[in-house]
């Protein structure tokens, strides 16, 4: 390692400590501003011109905006619609008359299994937010629960979406890893989803029910209040629970539709690109938010007027969010930028570790030094594609998830998902710390402990 690498890992490390100083000193300074002053400090640390720091704060905020932004508001506005019709509701009945209070997160736990199957951690979690609100909304005012019920009621839904973005193509992760390392989809697929049950149960229900009675989390009352009914609704004026159900869903069918016919249909086909237009996230959420208005709300007699108030309202108690993850990819592109995935990857270079763990290790430290999985999951792939081509006793599918894995380890301050889970549940630093972080570095640790047991196996077979 060269004097520079030593000093952008330096950089990187006092920038979240001063990131989390910040926000949880004396000071209280709103996380939006602290990640923007922690993220001009890294420009000017690492020698930037004044007028890249500006442009690369733009550009990561922008970049943050337009991938995750639009569409957590779209699904605020489709929770909106879902909460009003009763819908989220009635859902949340269905699982608390028919489950016993202790499978309560099994049950949600397998619920999110589904959504995240072709969805972003990000856009998984904003669909599920409304079930998850107004399931522990329920369990807190029936004093079914001692602790935090939102804990108890979300952790799994976390730990799920969490497993299924970083473990099991489609998503863009592991299809990176694929393609970097020219391996199968179907077999990383498959070991993917062995990886992923474990590891979500682990850090889920199980550590769910530990964490849950130990926390008092409990969301913003105007975030409450937009998801779920305070008032039962009239049985009569209710849709059809299936129909509700199909208007949540309906954006997961579209990528999930988008998802097979990439793994089916070859390049260019005519199908595949309308499937690939329709489910795009902010193509699928928009319409799904269109057809839920219509076949929720207005199709039952409701006023337009009032379905346009209640949409502009949706989008106010999640302004502060939407900023503050902004912030966050702002803190991640000065980062990226200032080349910290460089000095990691050279860090990693002087290491001996087995191929399995060492691209589990490269993933990790490049996802927790810059906060994009992606960015881990790319440069370890980038690093470990030449090995993968000279060594034909390597399990390629293996590595690809094992690096998938790492990417996942202890998401934090500068990762739009912790901001996300945070200012979501109205937690503190501590509190989203026990949660996300804990749960992705439980799921990240569990998913690489699966690789080797199975590369073990078919060693042995």
């Amino acid at each position: 390692m060269t004097p520079l690498d030593i000093q952008l890992l330096l950089t990187a490390l006092v920038s979240v400590l001063v990131l989390v100083a910040l926000i949880v000193s004396r000071l209280k300074m709103h996380p939006l501003l602290a990640l923007l002053v922690v993220s001009v400090g890294v420009g000017f640390a690492t020698g930037m011109e004044p007028e890249g720091i500006v442009s690369h704060l733009i550009t990561g905020a922008g970049k943050t905006l337009g991938a995750v932004g639009v569409v957590i508001a779209l699904g605020a506005m489709l929770g909106k619609i879902l909460a009003d019709a009763g819908v989220t509701e009635q859902i949340a009945e269905v699982i608390l008359k028919r489950t016993p209070d202790r499978m309560i997160p099994w049950a949600m736990m397998a619920v999110a299994f589904v959504i995240g199957i072709p969805m972003f951690f990000e856009v998984g979690l904003v669909i599920m937010l409304p079930l998850i609100f107004s399931v522990a909304r329920k369990l807190e005012s029936q004093s079914r629960f001692k602790g935090s019920a939102y804990v108890y009621v979300g952790v799994p839904v976390i730990s799920a979406l969490a497993a299924m973005h970083g473990m099991v193509p489609p998503h863009p992760g592991p299809l990176t890893a694929i393609a970097a390392l020219k391996t199968a989809v179907g077999p990383t697929m498959l070991y993917g989803f062995l990886a992923a049950i474990p590891a979500m149960i682990l850090g889920g229900p199980l550590y769910g029910a530990f964490i849950s009675p130990r926390m008092s989390t409990r969301p913003d009352q105007a975030l409450l209040d937009q998801f779920t009914l305070a008032e039962k609704s009239d049985d009569r004026t209710r849709p059809s629970v299936w129909l509700g159900v199909f208007a949540a869903l309906m954006p997961a069918i579209l990528m999930l539709v988008h998802a097979v016919a990439e793994m089916v249909l070859p390049k260019g086909d005519a199908i595949l690109k309308v499937a690939s237009f329709l489910g795009n996230p902010l193509i699928a959420m928009l319409l799904g938010v269109l057809f839920a208005g219509a076949a929720l709300m207005l199709g039952r007699g409701g006023d337009a007027e009032k379905l346009r108030d209640g949409l502009g309202k949706s989008l106010k108690p999640i302004a502060s969010i939407i900023m503050i993850i902004a912030g966050g990819g702002a803190f991640q592109e000065l980062l990226t930028s200032a080349k910290v995935g460089d000095a990691i990857v050279h860090l990693t270079q002087q290491s001996a570790f087995p191929p399995l763990i060492l691209g589990w290790l490269i993933a990790m430290l490049l996802s927790v030094s810059t906060g994009s999985a992606t960015v881990g999951i790319v440069g370890a792939a980038g690093l470990l594609a030449p090995l993968a081509g000279a060594d034909p006793s390597l399990n390629l599918p293996l590595l690809a998830l094992s690096i998938g894995c790492g990417s996942l380890f202890f998401n934090y301050a500068n990762h739009a998902g912790f901001w996300m889970v945070k200012e979501s549940f109205g937690m503190s630093m501590g509190e989203a710390t026990k949660t996300i972080s804990v749960v992705q570095s439980i799921v990240a640790v569990v998913g690489l402990i699966v690789v080797l047991i199975l590369n073990a196996f078919v060693a042995v077979s």
